[in-house]
């Protein structure tokens, strides 16, 4: 069994199996992909969100503002526990820090302060509602780790989703009791200091995720996302590891429900 930790699924291309979610889904378990976290962006898409979980018992939610979005007015703790709460989210996220546009275009992604706040203002919420945390961060090693340090509880944790930076911080991530999760990227052939922080992380902190529709993994690079190929991230990550594709399966399944105890597990769900 695999999970996909990490998906968008309300922004799949309507290309991608004529647009029919049903059948997105599908194609992915029939490789054995049998849950599936579906991330938020906006608290505003959250009622969106929430409709495909109600729809599919083997997706779950979270709530949160990802760092790149332009907003008219931010989100408050309050109403970052709010959505959670009304909207059975199993984790806070996607949230973080983005710098990478800050230099080359600062006019297309929030300032610094403002993504700090962002930030800060969604693990107190996490902190609060004893939830996960999903962190995107990207060229913000240090702020990214001093958030983190101050407002997060290494019991309940969290995870560095599509991660991209060193080994030095997916270490010191651990430390703080987070998970590193591992996209499509891994497959990418300059992706070899990556590689290096798969081979280097202990099997009881990794996980597996598509980010779909985005950075599909080699074979389909180029291509629209989908959850189904997850399994090709998996088995660069047990091929990585020299590990069996089987190992790599039970181990990041099991860190899932680990981290996110709120989802139910095909077994939970059986006896619904």
């Amino acid at each position: 069994m695999f999970v996909d930790s990490h998906c968008h699924l309300d922004r799949l291309d309507p290309g991608t199996h004529g647009g029919d979610l049903s059948a997105v889904l599908d194609a992915a378990r029939a490789r054995n992909v049998r849950q599936f976290l579906a991330i938020a962006v906006t608290l505003e898409g959250m009622p969106a969100l929430a409709e495909i979980a109600r729809s599919h018992d083997d997706v779950v939610i979270s709530a949160g503002v990802h760092p790149l979005q332009h907003l008219a007015e931010e989100p408050s703790v309050a109403a970052v526990k709010e959505a959670a709460e009304r909207f059975a989210a199993v984790a806070i996220g996607e949230c973080g820090l983005d710098y990478h546009y800050l230099d080359k275009a600062p006019d297309r992604v929030p300032a610094r302060d403002v993504q700090r706040e962002r930030f800060r203002c969604q693990l107190i919420a996490a902190n609060e509602l004893e939830l996960p945390v999903i962190i995107h961060t990207r060229e913000a090693r240090d702020d990214t780790l001093a958030l983190i340090r101050e407002h997060t509880d290494p019991a309940v944790g969290g995870v560095l989703h599509c991660f991209t930076e060193d080994l030095e911080m997916a270490r010191e991530a651990v430390r703080l009791g987070f998970y590193i999760s591992l996209s499509g990227i891994l497959t990418f052939r300059q992706a070899e200091s990556l590689r290096e922080v798969a081979a280097g992380l202990p099997a009881s902190r990794l996980l597996v995720e598509t980010d779909c529709p985005y950075l599909a993994p080699v074979p389909y690079r180029g291509k629209t996302n989908q959850p189904a190929w997850v399994r090709e991230v998996a088995e660069c990550l047990a091929q990585v590891r020299g590990e069996p594709l089987e190992q790599v399966a039970e181990y990041t399944t099991e860190n899932f429900y680990k981290l996110f105890p709120d989802a139910p597990t095909m077994d939970a769900r059986a006896r619904l």
